[in-house]
């Protein structure tokens, strides 16, 4: 069953390009991030936003956020503080690779068990 549009996006008709939107990372941020992240945004900003999922994504759950921030905006809520461009949570750089250990600070070299190493076959076992 598809929406209805409302009136806003019926007037909308300039999509912007991915390129364009207020929100840099905006393909990547999960419903759940997307929330908080266009309190950021005025009522300009989010209607690009709206325009562009409208056209692309159509993803109910983003719809319903974008809508119901737009209302909220039209009722006098003001856009919060911060950048819409900030480094989210869900989108922090990948740990640093390698080791940190030394030979100062690793253990004592260990010699590995004999069975299931082909230099050193299994030695039977006194059962004494």
């Amino acid at each position: 069953m598809a929406e209805e549009k409302t009136a806003e996006e019926k007037t909308e008709t300039r999509v912007p390009r991915h390129e364009e939107l207020p929100l840099p990372d905006y393909d990547l941020l999960p419903p759940a991030a997307l929330r908080h992240r266009v309190r950021t945004l005025d009522e300009a900003g989010l209607r690009e936003v709206l325009a562009y999922e409208a056209a692309h994504g159509s993803r109910l759950p983003v719809l319903q956020v974008l809508r119901a921030r737009l209302a909220e905006l039209r009722e006098g809520a003001e856009p919060s503080g911060g950048s819409p461009s900030a480094t989210a949570p869900e989108l922090a750089p990948a740990a640093a690779t390698g080791s940190a250990v030394s030979p100062a600070t690793s253990g004592p070299a260990m010699n590995p068990p004999s069975h299931g190493t082909p230099e050193n076959p299994a030695q039977p076992r006194s059962t004494g």
